[in-house]
C-alpha cells in the first residue's frame, strides 16, 4: 500500500457536485484532490435544467460565461391533458434578476466545470474508488483503490463526498438516509423529433384514464442542437424490473443501464401522447429509471461533509435536485477555504448543516408533493412559484453565522432582503471614469466577503471607519465600497464610491428615503450576512466575528 500526503481536502466524486467544490476550493487557493470511480465522464444527459440561482452561483465563480455559450434557454412549458393543451407557462422573472432559466446537458455541465478546474491545475483522478476513511481530531485518513488496483493511503484535513445516491462516504459515517421509493419506472431518452413546436419550450403531455388518474405521461426538455429533447416516460412492461429487484435495502434511485429502451420504445410513447405528429430519430444514450425520495440526518460529521445525491434525493420535478447539490458544494467550499487557512470560527462548519439541511427538506418534501400532482400545484401565486422554483428564494435567516438584526425602516416590507436572503442584483450604478453602468453584481464578482455601505444623506468619515472595523475583525479578508443615493454628495472617504444612478438598489433593499447609512454585509455566496441601520461599529464587529473569530 502507498502512503501520501494528500493536500487539504479530498473530495470524492467528480459529477457537478463534486466538480463545483473542487473548483471553488482551487479558485480560492486551496489544495485538494478530486476522484472518481468512473473510468470517463457519463455521456447522459440526466440532470438537464439550470436554475438562475445556480447561473448566479456561477458568475461569481468566473465560469458562468462558458455555461451560457453551451447551453440553450428555457423558455417555458406547454401541458397537454387528453391531446388537449391545458396550460402554456412562460418562464418569466423579475428584470432585476440577471439570468434566466436554461437547459445543458449533466455531459456539458461537467465539461465545462471540469475545464474550469483545470484552470488551477487540478483534474479529476478517474477510475479512484474510496474503499474506507477514518477520522481523528486532526484529520481524515481515506484508504483508496487506483485504476492500476494499486492501494492508497491519504491523509487530508477535511474530505467531502459528492458520491451520490449510493455515497460510500455517507455510509462510512453511518448517516440514517431515510425516505421511501416512488412504484413507478420511467425511460429516459435522448433524441431529436421533428415537430414544429416553439423552440425554449417544454412538453408534459398527460392521459387520464377512467378514474381519472394520470396512466400515460411524456415530458420532454429542451437540449442543445435542432429538434433535440430530453425524455422521459412510464416504462412499459416489457423493460420493467420485477417487484423488489434492487435489493432489501438498497436505495432505489437512478439510472439502470441493463435495461435500455429502443427508439420503437420511445416512438410509440410520441404517437400516444405528443401534441403534434412526430417522428423520433438520432437516439444518443436511453435509460431505465427509478426515483426515491430521501435525506440525510445530518450533512457532516466532524471533518467529513456529504453534499448532492449522498445527502438529497428526490424526483426530477422543477429541476432541483443538480442544483441543489451545486449550492450545497458551494456553499460548504467557502467555508471549508476559510478554515484551511485559519480564518473561520469555530461555528463557520457547522452552519453548513444548518443552512444547507432545511433546504435539501423543503426541496424534497415539494417536489415529491409535486411529483404526485399530474399539474402541480401550490397554495403560492404563480410569481412567487416561479421564483422557487429558481431558487432565489433560499434563505439562511436562522443561520448560526447570520445576524438576524432587522432591515431597519421599512422592516414591515416583505419585499426588503432581511439577514439570510438572497441579495438581490441590480443596475444602474455609476462610477466617475466609467462611462457606462454598472450592476452590483459586476461588484461582487471576483471578491469574498464584501461590505456594502448605501447612504441615503450625509456620506462621512463614519464610512471609513465602518471599513476599517471590517477588516480589523476578518483579518483584513472584507473588501467595502459606498454606494450613494443620487444628490448625496460623495464627501472625502477613501472608499470606492458608486452612484445609485437610477434608484434601483435604493429600491430593491429598502434603503431609499431613510436619510441615514445602511451597512450590508454580503457573504461570497451572494446571501446577506447583516444588515445594518443604522450601523454601529461593535455590531459590525459582533457579526464577523461569528464568522471568523476564534
Amino acid at each position: 500500500m502507498q502512503f501520501s500526503d494528500a493536500p487539504d481536502v479530498l473530495v470524492v466524486g467528480a459529477g457537478p457536485v463534486g466538480l463545483t467544490a473542487a473548483a471553488e476550493l482551487r479558485r480560492r487557493g486551496v489544495g485538494c484532490r478530486l476522484v472518481d470511480r468512473l473510468p470517463a465522464r457519463l455521456p447522459y444527459a440526466k440532470a438537464v435544467g439550470i436554475q438562475p440561482r445556480t447561473l448566479e452561483v456561477w458568475d461569481r465563480m468566473g465560469l458562468v460565461r462558458d455555461a451560457l455559450e453551451a447551453a440553450v434557454p428555457m423558455r417555458g412549458q406547454l401541458v397537454y391533458v387528453d391531446g388537449v393543451e391545458e396550460a402554456r407557462i412562460r418562464l418569466t422573472l423579475p428584470k432585476e434578476v440577471p439570468y434566466g432559466f436554461a437547459a445543458l446537458p449533466q455531459y456539458e455541465t461537467e465539461r465545462v466545470l471540469e475545464e474550469f478546474l483545470a484552470r488551477f491545475g487540478t483534474r479529476i483522478e478517474r477510475g479512484t474508488e474510496l474503499r474506507s476513511l477514518t477520522q481523528d481530531a486532526g484529520g481524515v485518513t481515506a484508504r483508496l483503490v487506483t485504476a492500476s488496483g494499486a492501494e492508497e493511503e491519504v491523509r487530508t484535513r477535511y474530505l467531502v463526498g459528492c458520491d451520490g445516491a449510493h455515497s460510500t462516504v455517507r455510509k462510512a459515517l453511518g448517516l440514517a438516509f431515510e425516505g421511501g421509493a416512488f412504484p413507478e419506472e420511467y425511460m429516459l431518452a435522448d433524441v431529436e423529433v421533428d415537430w414544429d413546436l416553439p423552440p425554449g419550450y417544454g412538453v408534459r403531455s398527460l392521459h387520464r384514464g377512467a378514474d381519472g388518474a394520470v396512466d400515460d405521461l411524456l415530458v420532454c426538455i429542451p437540449l442543445p442542437g435542432t429538434g433535440r429533447y430530453r425524455m422521459s416516460m412510464l416504462v412499459p412492461p416489457e423493460l420493467s424490473a420485477a417487484p423488489g429487484a434492487a435489493g432489501g435495502g438498497a436505495v432505489a434511485h437512478g439510472l439502470e443501464g441493463s435495461r435500455a429502451p429502443t427508439t420503437a420504445h420511445i416512438q410509440a410513447v410520441v404517437d400516444r401522447l405528443a401534441p403534434r405528429a412526430a417522428t423520433v430519430s438520432a437516439m444518443r444514450w436511453s435509460s431505465v429509471f427509478r426515483i426515491s425520495h430521501r435525506l440525510v440526518d445530518r450533512y457532516g460529521e466532524g471533518r467529513v461533509f456529504v453534499a448532492g445525491d449522498a445527502a438529497h434525493i428526490h424526483p426530477p420535478t422543477g429541476a432541483q435536485g443538480m442544483n441543489t447539490g451545486i449550492q450545497d458544494a458551494y456553499n460548504l467550499a467557502w467555508k471549508l477555504a476559510l478554515a484551511v487557512r485559519g480564518g473561520a470560527a469555530a461555528r463557520l462548519l457547522a452552519s453548513y448543516d444548518a443552512e444547507r439541511r432545511p433546504v435539501g427538506e423543503e426541496v424534497v418534501g415539494r417536489t415529491v408533493r409535486h411529483a404526485r400532482q399530474s399539474v402541480p400545484a401550490d397554495a403560492e401565486d404563480s410569481a412567487t412559484l416561479l421564483l422557487r422554483e429558481a431558487q432565489l428564494l433560499v434563505d439562511y435567516r436562522d443561520s448560526p453565522i447570520v445576524t438576524a438584526s432587522g432591515p431597519g425602516p421599512r422592516a414591515g416590507d416583505g419585499s426588503v432582503p432581511r439577514p439570510g436572503d438572497r441579495a438581490p442584483d441590480c443596475g444602474g450604478l455609476l462610477r466617475e471614469i466609467a462611462a457606462y453602468p454598472l450592476r452590483l453584481y459586476d461588484l461582487l464578482r471576483g471578491r469574498d466577503h464584501v461590505l456594502v455601505l448605501y447612504a441615503d444623506g450625509e456620506a462621512d468619515e463614519r464610512s471609513d471607519a465602518l471599513a476599517t472595523v471590517a477588516r480589523e475583525a476578518s483579518g483584513g479578508r472584507v473588501d467595502a465600497f459606498l454606494v450613494l443615493a443620487d444628490g448625496t454628495p460623495a464627501g472625502a472617504g477613501r472608499l470606492p464610491v458608486y452612484r445609485d444612478g437610477r434608484g434601483e438598489f435604493g429600491r430593491l433593499y429598502g434603503t431609499a428615503g431613510t436619510g441615514t447609512t445602511t451597512a450590508f454585509v454580503v457573504r461570497p455566496d451572494g446571501h446577506l450576512g447583516a444588515r445594518l441601520s443604522p450601523p454601529a461599529p461593535e455590531a459590525l464587529a459582533g457579526h464577523l466575528s461569528a464568522v471568523f473569530g476564534p
